[in-house]
C-alpha cells in the first residue's frame, strides 16, 4: 500500500520544507509515501469562499486515482492518540488495496464534492494550525506510527 498526502499550495518557509523533507526521507524506509502539492487557486480575491473551495476541490479530485481511499484532515474529523493512529494505519495497510490518500484542504476547508468523495475525516487537533505546519505535524505522526508498528524506540508512552 502507498500513502499519499495531497496539499494545496507549496510550503514557503525553508525550515518547514527541511523538516518535511527529513520526515519524508525517514518514511521511505517503511513504505512508499507521495506528497502531491497542488497549485494555489488563482485570483482568490475575486472568488467567494464557496467558489474557492469548489476550485480547490476540482484540483483535489483530479489528483486522485481510481481505487484511492480518501481521508480528509478536517477539524470535524475523528481524533486519535499517536498509538491509536498507528493502529488505524496498520488496519488500513491490510484493508486498502491501492493508495491511502490524506488531504489537507485550503484555508476554508473542503467543498461538498470533496466531502462526498471522502471515506473518512480525521482531526489532528482541536487547535488550528497553519497549513504549512499541519503538513509537518501529519508527516511526523505518520513516521511515528511506523516506528510504533515496528517496535522502534522513537515513541515513548
Amino acid at each position: 500500500m502507498k500513502i499519499g498526502l495531497v496539499v494545496i499550495g507549496k510550503t514557503d518557509a525553508r525550515y518547514f520544507v527541511e523538516a518535511i523533507d527529513e520526515y519524508r526521507n525517514r518514511l521511505a524506509h517503511y513504505l512508499p509515501f507521495e506528497l502531491a502539492v497542488l497549485p494555489d487557486v488563482k485570483n482568490v480575491k475575486s472568488l467567494s469562499e464557496a467558489q474557492q473551495k469548489e476550485k480547490e476541490g476540482e484540483l483535489i479530485l483530479k489528483a486522485l486515482q481510481p481505487g484511492d481511499y480518501l481521508v480528509l484532515l478536517d477539524e470535524r474529523g475523528k481524533e486519535y492518540t499517536s498509538m491509536q493512529f498507528a493502529a488505524y494505519i496498520e488496519k488500513k495497510m491490510h484493508n486498502v488495496p491501492k493508495r491511502l490518500v490524506f488531504v489537507i484542504g485550503g484555508p476554508y476547508g473542503f467543498g461538498e464534492e470533496v466531502y462526498k468523495a471522502a471515506s473518512e475525516k480525521i482531526s489532528l487537533s482541536k487547535m488550528t494550525f497553519s497549513h504549512q505546519m499541519i503538513r509537518l505535524i501529519f508527516i511526523e505522526q505518520l513516521y511515528r506510527a511506523m516506528t510504533i508498528l515496528n517496535h522502534e524506540p522513537y515513541h515513548h508512552e
